[in-house]
């Protein structure tokens, strides 16, 4: 079997469950779960920006090389950038998929584009993130209490996070089954 027929399988199979009629042809479960695998992928997207967008503001590693450090290792935070990026993109893109899975589950406002409603409820998924990392995961569980421009840097950031987000799910997960034909890639738009 070639290449292009094994891809024309594949979308065969699962053009029932994108677009905008998925919701139709499929449980809310289903649904919710094709949206997760979605989720996942933006997770990832979104801590890759996220990321980019604090290390030449901060230029410190993310807050989980101190979590490894601390649970893990007990030694110094700097001596484990690795493991403390890899808990990071972990983190990201678990929470990236319980925001697909939400999201796909979230049938108010249907009126909204997909897109806007992945950036406003993305945004608002990013601050909640953020005030749970704030208060329960740095000042509790690891003791860190941020300066005034780190603690509005470390909200930026997962504000960032949420609108990239929300922006990919919105734009996937319910969105138009034919993206280059609904954006108008070829003429120009």
């Amino acid at each position: 079997m070639s290449v292009s027929d094994r891809l024309r399988q594949l979308r065969a199979t699962s053009e029932s469950r994108e677009g905008p009629d998925a919701m139709d042809e499929q449980s809310r479960a289903e649904h919710a779960t094709y949206a997760a695998i979605r989720g996942l992928q933006a997770g990832f997207v979104a801590t890759i920006i996220m990321t980019a967008f604090r290390l030449p503001i901060l230029r410190s590693l993310p807050p989980s090389a101190n979590f490894w450090s601390q649970y893990v290792t007990g030694d110094d935070p700097e001596e484990h950038p690795v493991a403390g990026l890899v808990l990071h993109f972990a983190y990201g893109v678990q929470a990236g998929a319980i925001f697909g899975a939400l999201f796909a589950l979230q049938d108010a406002e249907r009126s909204i584009e997909p897109e806007q409603r992945g950036l406003v409820w993305g945004s608002i998924y990013g601050m909640a993130l953020s005030a749970f990392g704030s208060q329960i995961m740095l000042k509790e569980l690891l003791g860190i209490k941020l300066d005034t421009d780190e603690l509005a840097l470390f909200h930026a950031g997962h504000l960032v996070y949420g609108l990239s987000l929300g922006a990919w799910v919105g734009s996937r997960t319910e969105g138009v089954e034919d993206p280059e034909e609904e954006y108008e890639y070829d003429d120009g738009n």
